[in-house]
C-alpha cells in the first residue's frame, strides 16, 4: 500500500514556492553592489595615518626584541662563552659554528680567555640562515649569548653576513681587560657566575701590562718586523690580529 505522504512524480520540492516568491534586487541595488566592497577603502582614504620616516627616524624596538647576537663578557673582561657548542646544536637553521679550545695558563701557552676549562676559539653566525628564533640563547648555560636590539643587517655581499667572533664580542667596558689574562686570584669559575667579580684587579692589570710590553713573535720591541720572519693577517685568529709565520 502506497504511503499517502510520499512524494509523487511532478511534485515541486518543498520551499521552492517561497524562493520563487522572493523579490529580485532593485536596479539601484544592482548598480551599487560592486562598489559596496570598497566601503572600507573609501572610509580610510581620508583618515590621517602615521607614516614611519625610516631610516631618517627610527622607532625604538621592544625590550625583548630578537636582533643581532652578542657574546658577553665578565666584569674583568674574560669571556662568558665556554665553547660547549650547545647553541649550535639548538639552532634549527644550522646557522652557528663553534669550535672550542682549552685555556692554557702554562708558560708559552695561548693564555686564558674564560674562567672555565674551555673557551670558544671560533664562533661564527651565518645571518643568511638565522631566523632569529632565540633558541640559541635559551640553550646557553652561561648567558654568554644574548640578542641585542640591532636589526639593520642588510648588505650587498653574502660573505659580510657571516659574523665572526671579533664582531660578536661585546665591547670592553670600564674595568675590563682584553683577554687573555688570568682569573682573579683566589676565585673559582663558579665565583664568576655568583657575581663576586666587579672589575679587573690590580694584579690582572699588571699582568696585562707586562704581556703587552713583551714583543710579539716576529716583531722587534719597536714593532718593526724582524728579518727572516713574515707577519700575515689570519681570519682564523681574527681580522685585526697578526701572527708570525716562519719561512
Amino acid at each position: 500500500m502506497a504511503d499517502p505522504g510520499a512524494a509523487r512524480p511532478g511534485d515541486r520540492p518543498a520551499g521552492s514556492a517561497g524562493r520563487a516568491d522572493q523579490k529580485k534586487p532593485s536596479f539601484l541595488a544592482d548598480l551599487f553592489a560592486p562598489v559596496g566592497g570598497f566601503g572600507v577603502t573609501f572610509a580610510t582614504m581620508f583618515r590621517k595615518l602615521e607614516t614611519e620616516e625610516y631610516p631618517e627616524e627610527k622607532r625604538p624596538t621592544q625590550p625583548r626584541y630578537h636582533g643581532r647576537h652578542q657574546l658577553n663578557r665578565h666584569p674583568d673582561g674574560l669571556e662568558k662563552c665556554v665553547g660547549c657548542e650547545l647553541c649550535a646544536w639548538a639552532c634549527p637553521a644550522d646557522a652557528i659554528l663553534v669550535e672550542g679550545a682549552s685555556n692554557d695558563d702554562s708558560d708559552g701557552g695561548a693564555g686564558r680567555f674564560s674562567p672555565g676549562e674551555r673557551y670558544g676559539r671560533v664562533y661564527q653566525i651565518n645571518y643568511l640562515r638565522c631566523i632569529f628564533c632565540g633558541l640559541c640563547i635559551e640553550a646557553c648555560p652561561t648567558r654568554a649569548l644574548t640578542m641585542t636590539n640591532f636589526y639593520e643587517l642588510a648588505d650587498n655581499n653574502r660573505a659580510d653576513l657571516i659574523f665572526t667572533k671579533d664582531q660578536l664580542l661585546a665591547p670592553l667596558q670600564e674595568g675590563m681587560l682584553t683577554p687573555p689574562h688570568p682569573m682573579v686570584d683566589g676565585l673559582e669559575e663558579r665565583d664568576y657566575y655568583q657575581g663576586k667579580v666587579a672589575r679587573a684587579t690590580p694584579e690582572q692589570e699588571a699582568w696585562v701590562k707586562e704581556r703587552d710590553a713583551q714583543p710579539e713573535d716576529g716583531l722587534a720591541p719597536s714593532g718593526d718586523p724582524v728579518e727572516g720572519v713574515d707577519t700575515v693577517t689570519s681570519r682564523q685568529v681574527g681580522r685585526d690580529t697578526t701572527e708570525a709565520v716562519r719561512r
